[in-house]
């Protein structure tokens, strides 16, 4: 975008319950100093981050209450799954990899104002309609923003071969139809995992009669509870293999990503709960990788092999007709769509030994009776 667009403020901004609010309340400075480069003395350019309550909390006082604890303001399952593979018995190692997290993978946190008056700092900023507040913010200019390398290009058909969803595609749904305000608001404390949200979309919310007891089809009444949704009906997603990063000479930070490939793996689902009691689940692999801080601090992520490197994922790429469920058999006994240990690089085996299916876990062939 241009750069007068990031800071040109609307006419019609100060005519909104919003614009009716003096600038320095939420901003700071002082308007009284004629001098334009000390009047913007102590300015804060995103007053809804860190407290939210400051700024949103008088009008907004129970959305801002758990929004700041919200899995968008804080990344918290970011900072649990390193914490889980960094090196805690050296006190000092510790302490860099906790300064590296913070410095990189804590980066593109959002907050109130990065999602309705403007596009993410990590996206380099600017107003998203001249400081017109959105309510549903675009998907386009907001949620792409971040999630734009992966999931955003899946779900509107930008990989070369590959579909948009079918939700996108047919419905012409957005992000917001299915991710609410009620989720993205929700507080998150405690939480390993995005999936432990209780606020989260859920497939029988719109499909309750193929999730049922009694299911209409016998196709899912056979995979029942055996086999996620998207096991059958997504298509292939992106993968990212090995992430390393560091600050240049000017001490910017920077990351070095390796390898993508458009992949669809299913592997064994090893945290069953209530919600997910699949024996089947789709993976995907995300840039983890053992040298991921070591321009920081060697051996930083010691315990590396205590979570799985492919990892539970929803894909945002459902079609209602896939290559692996046009027949039974191009999913039963075809063990190029299962994880296995040949799929796996070899200081990742220990890691995904709960993930990789083994010959004896992929379905039989099944014998169709004409």
């Amino acid at each position: 975008m241009e750069l007068y667009e990031k800071v040109y403020v609307n006419p019609s901004f100060l005519k909104t319950a919003h614009g009716e609010i003096r600038c320095e309340t939420c901003h700071n400075g002082n308007p009284k100093d004629p001098d334009w480069q000390t009047a913007h003395t102590g300015i804060v350019r995103d007053p809804t981050f860190p407290e939210a309550n400051k700024a949103c909390g008088e009008c907004h006082e129970d959305i801002a209450a758990t929004a700041t604890s919200s899995l968008h303001y804080t990344l918290a399952p970011f900072s649990s799954i390193i914490k889980k593979r960094a090196n805690k018995k050296d006190k000092e190692v510790f302490k860099k990899v906790c300064l590296a997290k913070d410095k990189h993978c804590n980066a593109c946190h959002s907050s109130c104002g990065q999602c309705h008056v403007s596009r993410p700092n990590y996206a380099k900023g600017g107003f998203l309609a001249g400081h017109l507040f959105q309510k549903k913010p675009c998907m386009d200019t907001t949620c792409s923003s971040c999630h734009s390398g992966r999931v955003y290009g899946e779900f509107t058909g930008l990989n070369d071969g590959y579909p948009a969803d079918v939700h996108y595609e047919k419905k012409e749904m957005t992000c917001m139809d299915c991710h609410t305000g009620e989720e993205m608001h929700a507080d998150a404390s405690g939480l390993s995992s995005r999936f432990d949200l209780p606020e989260r979309p859920v497939c029988k919310k719109c499909h309750p009669n193929v999730l049922s007891e009694k299911p209409e089809t016998r196709s899912h009444s056979i995979h029942r509870e055996k086999v996620a949704c998207q096991v059958c009906h997504a298509v292939a997603n992106k993968n990212c293999f090995g992430c390393h990063v560091g600050t240049d000479k000017k001490g910017l930070p920077f990351y070095k990503s390796g390898e993508t490939k458009m992949l669809f793996k299913i592997g064994l689902n090893i945290n069953k709960t209530n919600e997910r009691p699949y024996n089947y689940v789709v993976l995907r692999h995300p840039p983890a990788d053992p040298g991921l801080f070591d321009f920081y601090v060697k051996n930083g992520l010691a315990d590396f092999d205590k979570l799985p490197t492919w990892k539970l994922d929803t894909p945002h790429s459902i079609q209602r007709i896939t290559p692996q469920n046009k027949t039974c058999n191009n999913c039963h006994d075809n063990a190029s769509l299962f994880l296995q240990k040949q799929d796996v690089t070899s200081w990742e085996l220990n890691a995904n030994a709960g993930v990789i299916v083994p010959d004896n876990k992929i379905p039989e062939p099944v014998k169709i009776v004409n």
